[in-house]
């Protein structure tokens, strides 16, 4: 039996989190996905699960409390058994050096929060790309 492919989304603004669930499930109604509302709950939730149930994808806001998306994505680099997931941000902010030190820190993608419906279900697309991409060079 199939992996079921889950997401973890880390985002301290629930109508964000409300929001990207609809779209990703709209594109793929089979996906779990877990939501947590900092990168402390991220970090210790992802050290919680056995390796069996590590997510396919995990999804980071730039601008959280406690931790942000790039202090997460160093903390969530510290475990090895975390390497093979692909991890992409999203955040309002468009400043070039947020984009930079996420890419640099193992984010495959920064994406911009985007702001209609059309561009949201675009980037919901993208995302889950990164991840059927990523599975279907592991096999």
């Amino acid at each position: 039996m199939a992996k079921p492919v889950s997401i973890l989304l880390a985002d301290d603004d629930p109508e964000d989190q409300a929001i990207l669930k609809e779209y990703l499930l709209e594109e793929n109604p089979s996906l779990s996905i877990h939501c947590v509302r900092n990168g402390k709950e991220a970090v210790s939730w992802l050290n919680a699960r056995p390796s069996e149930e590590i997510p396919s994808l995990i999804i980071l806001d730039y601008k959280m409390p406690l931790l942000n998306g790039v202090e997460t994505l160093m903390r969530i680099k510290e475990t090895e058994r975390f390497a093979g997931i692909p991890k992409v941000v999203w955040s309002t902010s468009d400043q070039a050096e947020h984009r930079k030190q996420c890419i640099e820190t193992g984010a495959e993608h920064y994406f911009l929060k985007p702001v209609n419906s059309d561009d949201l279900a675009k980037m919901a697309r993208q995302m889950l790309e990164i991840l059927f991409n990523r599975k279907a060079n592991k096999q």
